[in-house]
């Protein structure tokens, strides 16, 4: 697969102000974000955008250089560990502070077994449900227009059968069942924002996600896209499983994102452990052979996902090294210089996958524009425009002289 549906071809007339023809003019075409979501866990945000913390200047300023997605953290017991408390003022701030960079925010999520809210416990359960309900529509309904993309539910396939500890979520999703609960809590999040994108979201890529979503389909539940987590700290898939895994995903022909994906640049963890959280170990180093590595499978990746045409994000869940089980799986090592990773994926997002060109218009105006989607600031000497190229469909842009 080529990359061609990730660019316009486009015509375009260009005018001033009055409707009159640029004419003969060169006009520079410069390309400002992208329409494919770039994505990567943005936890650091909060403490240097709400708590002010200096430390954390340079890891959000290289973050900006390269991703414009970012998935901000709503875990029930992290978010509203005191029944009535919740953390809305840090999260407004950082997700209203991301989207003035051009940062698109999800909120990561809804509803979950695993850092539930301890305190939820105490409730029977048709009142954790109704408060799950309730926690949804104050969300969901407060962050509109900030927040319009979320993870709605999250690793239902082993809801209901989880056993590392009991949890009010597991308790309800064994009652209502993996559809019953879905449809709740989608239910309840598109009515309070029926424009937001709402994910289904897992890391078990086996048959049985998909006859749950397949059922899910089947009961009217309005799933934006399908979230893939792909964690990979006990090696790359490799490029016959991704494609495999895209292949099956496919045929639901819903967007697909892969919401959690991580490669390491250390050693590989042992293929016996069956949960990723009961690899424990002291410190867990990056080594000059594993960063080449690492480079190299997140290039394979990337180039595979962005060719394929129902891939419209991808989030790398580590942004640093050490943040989950002190992997290296970060872009960036804990002295916060950049790995090859980064630089790498920096080249392909901001270069090769970039459009900073210039075209000149005929007699008439005319020009045509083929460009990665995204967003533009059209420029011709003292006039300007921004644009946003998405589609080949005919646009006259008028131009606007700058004070």
């Amino acid at each position: 697969m080529g990359i061609d549906h990730r660019k316009v071809n486009k015509r375009i007339r260009f005018t001033d102000e009055n409707n009159n023809p640029l004419a003969n003019r060169k006009i520079g075409i410069r390309q400002t974000n992208h329409s494919f979501l770039f994505g990567c866990g943005a936890f650091d945000f909060i403490p240097y955008v709400y708590g002010g913390d200096e430390n954390y200047k340079e890891i959000t300023e290289s973050w900006l250089e390269i991703f414009n997605y970012a998935t901000l953290p709503f875990y029930w017991g992290g978010y509203e560990p005191e029944e009535g408390h919740p953390a809305k003022d840090s999260r407004m701030k950082t997700a209203q502070y991301l989207a003035d960079k051009g940062v698109k925010v999800k909120g990561h999520p809804l509803c979950w077994h695993t850092a539930c809210a301890d305190w939820l416990m105490n409730y029977d359960n048709a009142t954790i449900l109704k408060k799950q309900l309730e926690r949804i529509d104050r969300e969901v309904t407060g962050f509109k227009g900030v927040i319009d993309m979320w993870d709605v539910i999250n690793e239902v396939v082993i809801m209901p059968i989880f056993d590392k500890y009991d949890n009010a979520i597991t308790r309800i999703c064994k009652e209502k069942g993996r559809v019953g609960l879905i449809k709740e809590v989608f239910a309840k999040a598109h009515e309070c924002n029926p424009d937001a994108v709402l994910l289904l979201n897992d890391f078990n890529t086996s048959i049985n996600y998909e006859i749950l979503i397949d059922g899910c389909l089947n009961a009217g539940v309005p799933i934006s896209a399908i979230g893939i987590q792909s964690h990979q700290h006990q090696g790359y898939w490799g490029l016959e499983k991704l494609m495999e895994v895209l292949d099956r995903f496919s045929h639901f022909g819903l967007p697909i994102h892969f919401t959690e994906n991580t490669l390491i640049s250390g050693e590989i963890m042992p293929p016996h452990i069956v949960d990723l959280n009961d690899w424990q170990v002291d410190e867990w180093p990056s080594t000059p052979e594993g960063e080449e590595r690492q480079a190299k499978e997140i290039e394979e990746m990337y180039r595979t996902l962005f060719s394929h045409p129902l891939v419209e994000a991808i989030t790398t869940w580590d942004y640093k090294d050490g943040a989950w089980l002190k992997a290296p799986s970060g872009y960036i090592r804990l002295d916060n210089s950049r790995k090859p990773s980064y630089n790498m994926l920096k080249k392909l997002v901001k270069e090769e996958w970039w459009t900073n060109g210039s075209v000149t218009t005929d007699e008439n105006g005319w020009a045509e524009i083929n460009a990665f989607k995204g967003d533009y600031l059209i420029e011709a000497e003292n006039l300007q425009a921004k644009a946003n190229l998405i589609d080949d469909t005919e646009l006259v842009l008028a131009l606007a002289a700058q004070n």
